[in-house]
């Protein structure tokens, strides 16, 4: 473990962050999980899929 983390885990001990701090990482945290289960029910959309082929080149 790095030093510095340790540091920065001794000052958030002595420090905690607000409460709404907490909600807004709580928030990120369940928007990310909610884009997992939106993404595993339905699936990942064609248009985002990267082509594997010939570098530089359009798929027909």
């Amino acid at each position: 473990m790095n030093p510095l983390w340790l540091l920065r885990a001794k000052r958030w001990a002595q420090h905690p962050p607000g409460a709404s701090r907490v909600r807004l990482v709580l928030g990120v945290v369940a928007l990310c999980l909610l884009l997992v289960l939106v993404e595993w029910l339905v699936g990942w959309p064609e248009a985002l899929t990267v082509n594997s082929g010939a570098r530089g080149a359009l798929a027909p």
